[in-house]
């Protein structure tokens, strides 16, 4: 007897296993059924198509799949796609790359967009300082989506884009699911999930779907005692009241609703309501000193927190109009973060080499403590919009089209704590603040698109695909010192009354705005029934932004040009799927720290990858293999100037006529992404006890990758070096419940996946953090090795 998989999705592509499953970008829904004969046949309203026959690099990873791989969180996820990397300090600040396509960027609250577009089901919901970290349970499946998606996706899609696709509710009948898993990390503590979904039909066209989760992730990083005296003052600093064992525990719980409503035949509605709760505690980061004895230690003399709190209201209306179909969707995402960061590195190393803490007294004249530390909230707004309308799939010429609106508003506050110091170097209206942040950034993106495609013969398909846009994106408050500490910056530089709340002027208000249009173009060839082969030729564009710093000016947008040349073949049981591309990625918004620790970004590159892409998967009666992997060589074309010129001659002035400087020469590889990813799935399904057991093996590695872009940088903070990991499981599942037994990074590899540092730039240069010259490196490490045991009762 044959066991059938159901899932929706709007279209397909690359299978890794029975429910892996992916999009073509139409726009109707379309039912995959997939048997363990791996007959799978894609139905919607006038089409039936085969799963494979999409031409798009897409890998996708369905239901069962995400919970077999032990998939919780986003960077999960992101472990089993080969052409996608995670940089991350902390839960909810990770920042994704497709394709080796990354600058190092350092995510700061006014810097450049990123460079992967995120969605939750129909919504982009990316924002400044990471990807929403979202439990991924009851999902239907999670795309991923390689390569420029500009003229369907927009902005910030300009390398690819990552999907979290919700499952639906359902009108057949009453059911749900409990999970339940208690786990432990090594070096660490206990964690757990609580995790289950109820769906319920609303008479015969109405349905709700009811998801809530807890998670518990344990700490593994111990803050150890440590103490420090600084060179101008002779005050000792300790942090005895901060020493902890596994400090950097998360806990996590939110909940979704989602109604369907079927007005009739043609007519349904669809909303939904996503919020989530994420606290954290600690510093993900190991140190990097003389000071601590081993790895998963550091020495941190504030206290360190993050909560980040979101909730995302969306509607989608699907219906005719004639034998035409459109979609209308629309939504609201909130979401505020309140962080405790300890920065008393830099007061310390600046105190050692410039005398930092002799600026620093009371209202007596005596001086104070110069340890610093800083106090953020960050709220963020975003409101969306798109209408779209797509004509019978099975029509020889066939088009999709629309128009997209997104307004993206972030309040951003970041206090500099120094405690005590006096009035005259307070920042006006702040308690004991150095500095102060506050300042609110609004993007906004307009967008009409449209792709058409057209059968020239049986076999051959040529689709060209068009997007014009519009960005509109402006800055304006205030950031710096108080008039009494600093007669240049800050409160010296304004030029206008406060235009926020708690800030004491405005010395910061600008705008940059353009409108341009990017292109694809794609040739498909269908050899057979189980073979294709495509060519695409697509351009992904990000846009431009406000310098925070005042006097330099805005920097552009930038754009990557793909060539890519793709198959997708399916012999019996085994899965032959791949792509080789370059891709061109030309002025690059470049980030880096200029005076007084500001991000300056500057479109100041011209970089070139090219790669291949290999999803393989072998099915054959309860064994299943599935191997992917990218290989992606990125470097820079031209020297990389501190200021960009028309001949990237970094021996001559930049284009604003101030001295340059080479910050790192031509064929330099692009940082942060490895050359080489890869990951191999074995599975196994056997009878056991008269249920069906398994056994499952994931090995995945990640190779090495530079650090930074900028040479000297890179040689102070070092390479990242490669890492791989192994996981294992053993269940059995029975007709109404599930237990499994698992681990995760069995070998408890201890792999670098970012690197920072506090202190003047320019004199990092010893990682022991023992001289007058120094600084502390931190290096934040994936998770330890994970054991646990799962139970799901289904109901």
């Amino acid at each position: 007897m044959r066991k059938f998989t159901t899932v929706l999705v709007h279209s397909g592509a690359a299978l890794l296993g029975s429910t892996i499953l992916c999009t073509s970008g139409t726009a109707l829904a379309q039912e995959v059924v997939i048997d363990d004969d791996r007959d799978i046949v894609v139905t919607a309203s006038k089409r039936e198509q085969n799963l494979q026959d999409v031409p798009l690099a897409i890998t996708a990873i369905g239901t069962e799949r995400l919970d077999q791989l032990q998939v919780n969180e986003f960077s999960d996820v992101v472990k089993f796609l080969p052409s996608v990397t995670i940089q991350s300090a902390a839960p909810g600040f990770a920042q994704v790359y497709f394709r080796g396509v990354s600058s190092g960027e350092n995510a700061n609250h006014s810097a450049s967009l990123p460079t992967v577009g995120t969605y939750l089901d129909e919504m982009p919901v990316t924002t400044i300082q990471g990807a929403l970290d979202i439990h991924t349970y009851d999902l239907a499946r999670v795309e991923a989506l390689a390569g420029p998606q500009g003229t369907l996706y927009g902005a910030s899609s300009m390398a690819g884009t990552l999907k979290l696709v919700t499952n639906k509710p359902d009108t057949s009948g009453t059911y749900g699911e409990a999970s339940f898993q208690l786990n432990s990390v090594a070096h660490g503590g206990i964690g757990g999930i609580a995790e289950g979904f109820v769906n319920a039909p609303l008479g015969e066209r109405a349905a709700l779907r009811l998801v809530g989760w807890y998670r518990r992730d344990a700490g593994y990083i111990d803050n150890i005692a440590g103490s420090r005296t600084y060179a101008s003052s002779g005050i000792t600093q300790s942090n005895a009241d901060l020493v902890e064992k596994d400090y950097n525990g998360v806990d996590t719980y939110g909940a979704r609703l989602a109604l369907g409503i079927e007005l009739d035949d043609d007519w349904t509605i669809r909303p939904l309501v996503t919020g989530q709760v994420q606290k954290s505690n600690g510093s993900f980061a190991q140190e990097r000193s003389t000071s601590v004895a081993g790895d998963l230690q550091t020495v941190q003399y504030n206290p360190e927190s993050a909560e980040d709190k979101w909730i995302q209201a969306a509607l989608t209306i699907e219906g005719k109009l004639g034998n035409w179909d459109l979609t209308v969707t629309g939504g609201h995402l909130r979401r505020q973060t309140v962080t405790e960061s300890d920065y008393s590195d830099y007061a310390y190393f600046y105190d050692a080499i410039a005398g930092y803490g002799s600026y620093f007294y009371d209202n007596n004249d005596d001086l104070v403590n110069p340890n610093q530390y800083i106090q953020g909230k960050d709220r963020y707004r975003r409101n969306f919009f798109e209408a779209r309308v797509a004509s019978p799939a099975d029509a020889r010429i066939r088009f999709i089209g629309g128009v997209f609106y997104q307004r993206q508003s972030h309040n951003i506050e970041q206090n500099y704590i120094i405690d005590d110091i006096a009035d005259a170097i307070t920042v006006t209206g702040t308690d004991s603040n150095i500095w102060l942040t506050q300042q609110k950034r609004v993007d906004r993106d307009y967008a009409a698109f449209g792709e058409l495609s057209f059968d020239i013969t049986d076999k051959l398909t040529l689709t060209g695909g068009g997007r014009v846009y519009k960005f509109d994106n402006s800055l304006i408050g205030f950031f710096g010192f108080s008039a009494g500490y600093s007669s240049r910056t800050g409160e010296a530089a304004c030029f206008a009354p406060a235009a926020l709340p708690n800030s004491p002027c405005t010395n910061l208000d600008e705008r940059t705005k353009d409108s341009d249009f990017i292109h694809k173009l794609n040739l498909t060839y269908k050899i057979s029934d189980d073979a294709l082969v495509y060519g695409t030729f697509s351009r992904g564009f990000r846009p431009g932004g406000i310098n925070r710093r005042g006097g330099l000016a805005p920097y552009g947008p930038d754009t990557l040009d793909n060539y890519e040349f793709g198959w997708k073949t399916s012999f019996g049981p085994i899965r032959f799927n791949g792509a080789v591309y370059q891709e061109d990625w030309n002025g690059i918004q470049l980030s880096f720290l200029g005076p007084n620790g500001l991000t300056e970004i500057r479109n100041a590159g011209v970089a070139r990858i090219r790669g291949v892409e290999i999803d393989v998967g072998y099915r054959q009666d309860g064994f299943s293999l599935n191997a992917g992997f990218s290989y992606n060589d990125a470097e820079i074309r031209e020297d990389f100037c501190r200021i960009a010129n028309a001949t990237f001659d970094c021996a001559l002035p930049g284009t604003d006529g101030s001295a340059n400087a080479l910050l790192a020469p031509a064929g330099t590889a692009l940082p942060v992404t490895p050359k080489f990813k890869g990951n191999i799935v074995a599975r196994y399904e056997f009878p056991l006890m008269g249920n069906e057991g398994h056994f499952q093996l994931a090995a995945n590695h990640v190779g090495k990758r530079r650090s930074d872009l900028r040479t000297l940088q890179n040689g102070i903070k070092g390479q990242f070096a490669s890492y791989s990991t192994v996981d294992m499981s053993f269940g059995i599942t029975a007709d109404s419940w599930r237990a499994e037994i698992f681990a995760t990074n069995l070998f408890d590899s201890n792999g670098v996946i970012n690197s920072g540092v506090q202190c003047v730039e320019t004199v990092c240069g010893d990682v022991d953090g023992d001289t007058a010259t120094g600084g502390v490196f931190y290096d934040t490490v994936i998770r330890p090795r994970l054991i646990g045991i799962k139970v799901s009762k289904d109901f």
